[in-house]
């Protein structure tokens, strides 16, 4: 009786463990046909041209704003670079929406609800403009949070580069290709820059949690993951 008890507990294991995989399978099959980014999306930029990801964390500038600092990482797992598509301030989206093309939204950081910001405090390592993360401990901040999302299509595609410009200062978000030393050793300079022509302007999305509106799987319900 007892080793029957024992083969049953295992079994069940064993079956729960089979829906488990079978579940994140469909996620990942799923997550192959979200095909724009959209309002509450959470997911990770690259930098198409640096292969460096959009990253945030609470270290401070040492200069300029002194406020929280935006980096650039070429590592793919780190939680410290997840960002939540938002709208504008003071502005509305309905979540799983497909982001427009030339819609203004706004960028926040997850860890520390700071948003993406932008403002003519001068970058720390290249003169360029500084981009930071701003905002109080609801996510809330100012104008200078709102980008603009620059593309071609009529949506926000996940496949396609997109250029990201600012609202209030219209400089492009970009990578300046210098690396700070500590205590952010090997982190990228992110900076705003007057053209969207010259490098380092090209952004695309990566892995995240993309909201989707109409998800037919059962109890993944508007949520569509690809590797986090």
């Amino acid at each position: 009786m007892a080793f029957h008890k024992g083969f049953s507990g295992y079994l069940n294991l064993f079956s729960m463990l089979l829906f488990m995989i079978s579940l994140w399978a469909a996620r990942l099959v799923e997550g192959s046909r979200a095909e724009f980014v959209t309002c509450g999306t959470i997911l990770k930029l690259m930098n198409t041209d640096l292969r460096l990801r959009l990253h945030s964390h609470d270290v401070k500038y040492g200069s300029g704003s002194g406020q929280q600092s935006v980096t650039a990482l070429d590592i793919s797992d780190d939680h410290n670079s997840h960002w939540l598509v938002r709208p504008a301030m003071g502005e509305t989206c309905k979540r799983g929406a497909p982001i427009k093309c030339n819609t203004n939204i706004r960028l926040q950081h997850v860890s520390t609800k700071k948003n993406l910001h932008s403002h003519y405090f001068t970058s720390p390592l290249s003169g360029n403009q500084e981009v930071s993360c701003y905002g109080d401990e609801d996510g809330e901040g100012d104008s200078g949070d709102n980008w603009t999302v620059v593309c071609n299509n009529d949506y926000w595609r996940r496949d396609t580069p997109v250029k990201l410009k600012h609202v209030d200062t219209a400089a492009y978000l970009a990578g300046s290709g210098r690396t700070f030393g500590r205590p952010i050793s090997g982190q990228g300079e992110i900076v705003g820059v007057t053209s969207p022509y010259g490098a380092y302007t090209d952004w695309q999305a990566q892995e995240g949690l993309f909201v989707h509106p109409s998800d037919n799987l059962p109890h993944i319900q508007n949520a569509i993951h690809t590797e986090l």
